[in-house]
């Protein structure tokens, strides 16, 4: 086992590293971790404004389709507004929970900090990296580096503390961070997107489930 000593040295760069395979500090580590989640967060800013302008036109298609009698072309464009919105929730929840993930990734300064704070990122980090192969599949492998990044980190300092990493997809904390990030996601979907008209009723169905 490390001592502290010892670990704050490797914490800086100031001694050779035996445990990650990398060879910058852990803290420069962490500085380039929460460079790459600003990032992502920032992609994701432009791309859920990409889709939010696409749900807008095949919106007033229904609208238009509608208001033409043609209920078969209103159900189709309803489907992939439904389709569009199911996909931009998720983003929304993503960039939501990688903010707090940024959030944590500042706050880390010492030790205790480290094991503390990156338990539940990874386990947030696992289940974006999981949910995003479908939809965005360049960002989920992002996050799966950036896992494996940070997995060096947590070793090290579970080599100082004595406490594996064993459960970190698994924690509560992580859990508790996606399922608020979804919450407020639902909230501003609800606030940012108008209801479909009556025809479109059974795609709103759709992008519930």
């Amino acid at each position: 086992m490390l001592g502290k000593e010892d670990f704050q040295k490797i914490w800086a760069g100031n001694e050779k590293e035996k445990i990650p395979k990398s060879k910058e500090p852990l803290k420069y580590r962490l500085i380039q971790a929460q460079y790459k989640v600003r990032s992502m967060i920032s992609r994701l800013d432009s791309y859920i404004a990409r889709m939010q302008e696409r749900d807008k036109t095949l919106f007033e298609r229904v609208v238009e389709a509608q208001m033409s009698k043609d209920q078969a072309r209103a159900a189709m464009y309803a489907n992939e507004v439904a389709e569009i919105r199911k996909i931009t929730k998720q983003l929304i929840t993503t960039q939501i929970a990688l903010e707090q993930v940024s959030l944590r990734l500042e706050t880390v300064g010492e030790l205790g900090d480290v094991y503390v704070n990156l338990i539940p990122v990874m386990g947030v980090i696992n289940e974006l990296k999981t949910t995003l192969k479908g939809i965005m599949p360049e960002l989920s492998i992002e996050l799966g580096e950036l896992g494996d990044n940070l997995q060096e980190v947590i070793i090290a300092a579970g080599e100082f503390t004595g406490v594996g990493a064993v459960g970190v997809a698994s924690s509560p904390e992580a859990r508790k961070i996606l399922e608020e990030a979804a919450a407020i996601a639902e909230q501003r979907m609800k606030e940012q997107f108008p209801e479909l008209p009556a025809g479109g009723l059974v795609s709103s169905q759709t992008q519930k489930s």
